[in-house]
């Protein structure tokens, strides 16, 4: 049985993190994060005045995400991005009753129209 546990290292307690660090906490060569800048925009490491990239905690937690996405379970690179966005849009929180009210209300007029 294969132990499914990260094979990644525990975060250390700081608030920012250069490219081999994240490379090395992650598992993830850094030509490959620098790619994933590319592929998913939410991947927004600040620079410094020499142009090094600095990422933050939440940068390196999604980076995880995504390595979990991607090689555990088996998503492609728009598939990983269509499931980030549609859990940032969950995020939003539940739809308003109003909006419910005119969902409903379209609905019975479309029920209607096909009953004639």
């Amino acid at each position: 049985m294969q132990n499914h546990s990260n094979n990644h290292k525990e975060l250390p307690d700081k608030l920012y993190f250069k490219i081999g660090e994240v490379s090395s906490i992650t598992g993830i060569p850094s030509y490959v994060l620098r790619f994933w800048e590319t592929e998913f925009k939410k991947i927004r490491p600040k620079r410094t005045t020499s142009g090094q990239r600095l990422y933050r905690r939440e940068d390196v937690g999604l980076v995880l995400k995504i390595k979990g996405l991607l090689y555990v379970e088996k998503f492609t690179i728009e598939g990983a991005r269509q499931y980030l966005t549609s859990l940032d849009k969950g995020k939003r929180g539940p739809p308003s009753s109003s909006m419910l009210d005119e969902i409903r209300m379209e609905l019975e007029s479309i029920r209607d129209i096909l009953a004639e």
